[in-house]
């Protein structure tokens, strides 16, 4: 797959999993798991690239006697999710239409 296309895929299941509460990155990591593997460098490069972004917001909290970022989606975050579901759509769309196509030339 091409490294940009998955690189943004990423993004966009990272900003998927913050949508509904914030969490932290371990959480993020397992919560995916069943759907992509994502590494900690990984996702923590992306979680600081989204956090420049101003798609997520950040705050320290203490769990267990330890400091904790956990990771809160922005209304710009939000917009980002909407926007690849309608470019997701249009790359639907050009798939079944090249599978049409496909389907023309047995």
């Amino acid at each position: 797959m091409e490294v940009q296309l998955k690189r943004g895929l990423l993004e966009i299941c990272v900003l998927a999993v913050i949508r509904d509460e914030p969490t932290y990155g371990y959480q993020i990591i397992k919560d995916m798991k069943p759907y992509v593997e994502i590494s900690e460098s990984t996702l923590y490069t992306i979680l600081k690239r989204l956090e420049e972004g101003e798609m997520l917001n950040v705050k320290m909290v203490e769990h267990n006697s330890r400091l904790r970022k956990y990771y809160k989606i922005t209304n710009r975050g939000l917009s980002r999710i909407k926007e690849f579901k309608e470019y997701w759509r249009d790359m639907e769309n050009m798939y079944n239409f090249i599978i049409k196509k496909e389907g023309t030339n047995d």
